[in-house]
């Protein structure tokens, strides 16, 4: 197999990576998530195996990334995190396999063999539409009426929670976790301050607001033509 090994630590990163050049397979290092998120996206794996604890970007934004790229490579997890919800989270965000550290080698390659057997997942959609607005999430563009819409990263993510649930009200807490993986209420106006942009942006060219503010509940996507 040919695989991508995304972890900081250099101790354990060159043990899988020797580990697993001795069992055949083919194998690429990243030292920290740029790095990691650069090859992901870019190079063709059987396999990926990601550090949640990654420097620079962290493994949930790479996975979160990937998956919203429509790259359905098998992603076997690894963290110094052991709790329940901790495991749920990677697993829901679209690891395939989850291992705690520390780890016996033995149990990693069982569960990269087990990950290599299973069938190759449907690709997800690389493009969402509602109403006249259009994202491309491998060109990372918006369009509005065939207009292109410059933003920004946190506001491409709010964007496409937004559209994923279009015509559904999307609350605070929702784009608080799945945005910003805050699992706690920061305090402060962060979210209504990129709606606030992201809604200029939009309607910048255009009368019609798509992005309602459901009061006491979150927001709403108008999908309606």
């Amino acid at each position: 197999m040919k695989v991508l090994v995304a972890e900081d630590d250099a101790e354990t990163r060159d043990y899988i990576e020797r580990g697993l050049r001795e069992l055949g397979h083919v194998v690429t290092t990243a030292a920290d998530g740029r790095d990691a998120m650069f090859l992901a996206t870019g190079e063709p794996f059987d396999a990926i195996i990601l550090d949640r604890m990654l420097p620079v970007l962290d493994g949930m934004t790479i996975l979160r990334s990937i998956r919203s790229a429509g790259i359905a490579t098998p992603v076997l997890m690894l963290t110094a995190l052991s709790r329940v919800e901790d495991r749920v989270a990677g697993l829901e965000t679209g690891a395939d396999d989850y291992l705690v550290k520390p780890f016996a080698f033995t149990e990693l390659t069982a569960r990269l063999n087990a990950l290599s057997r299973r069938p190759a997942a449907v690709a997800t959609e690389t493009v969402l539409r509602a109403g006249d607005v259009e994202m491309d999430l491998l060109k990372r563009e918006v369009r509005r009426a065939g207009q292109r819409i410059e933003v920004q990263a946190r506001e491409f993510a709010l964007l496409e929670q937004l559209i994923r649930n279009a015509g559904r009200v999307v609350t605070r807490t929702m784009l608080l976790e799945r945005v910003w993986n805050f699992h706690f209420d920061p305090k402060t106006n962060i979210v209504e301050t990129h709606i606030s942009r992201l809604r200029s942006k939009l309607n910048a060219g255009s009368g019609r607001d798509r992005i309602q503010t459901i009061r006491g509940a979150g927001y709403l996507f108008d999908a309606d033509a």
